[in-house]
């Protein structure tokens, strides 16, 4: 039997600019995503991070926005979704407890300047994403669900409890 992985509080942001596009971070996985295709390595997923001690959920995604996009004081809204269970795709894989907040910025202007110092797996890029083309895709987007999470705050329909979500590979 396998160690346990270390457990880690996450906080992540559904960033959305004033066209409604969520930002997405590309990263490049230590493995296959799909092993049918071994030379497929990108995921997409959400700005966020680790809590640091003694840190909120909401104070964490403040600070990783900061950190990974530049914008600073962002105004966290409501937890809309959570996300617990191994994953392993990062260098570092855990066993996350990641709870993922709505953002919504005055711009689309972000600076990812520092975002690859931040991160332990290679970053590939950033994109801000429709609904239609977040539906659509065939790329690995983290968390399995996401999709519906942002049709639903799209609509203004904010769940009176956070949607539970799960990874694609659990």
């Amino acid at each position: 039997m396998s160690d346990p992985l270390p457990l880690r509080h996450i906080a992540r942001a559904l960033v959305f600019d004033p066209a409604d596009r969520l930002l997405l971070i590309a990263y490049e996985a230590v493995r296959p995503i799909d092993p049918a295709k071994p030379e497929e390595r990108c995921f997409w997923f959400m700005p966020g991070g680790g809590l640091e001690e003694g840190e909120t959920h909401e104070a964490a995604c403040r600070r990783e926005l900061s950190e990974e996009i530049g914008v600073d004081d962002a105004p966290v809204g409501p937890l809309v979704a959570t996300c617990n269970g191994p994953f392993r795709l990062f260098r570092k894989p855990r066993d996350a407890r990641e709870r993922y907040f709505v953002v919504r910025l005055p711009s689309d202007r972000i600076d990812t300047a520092r975002l690859a110092e931040t991160e332990d797996n290679p970053v590939l890029g950033t994109r801000w994403w429709t609904l239609a083309e977040l539906e659509a895709s065939a790329e690995r987007i983290e968390p399995a669900g996401l999709a519906a999470v942002v049709r639903r705050v799209l609509a203004g329909d904010i769940p009176p409890g956070p949607v539970t979500l799960s990874w694609r590979d659990a």
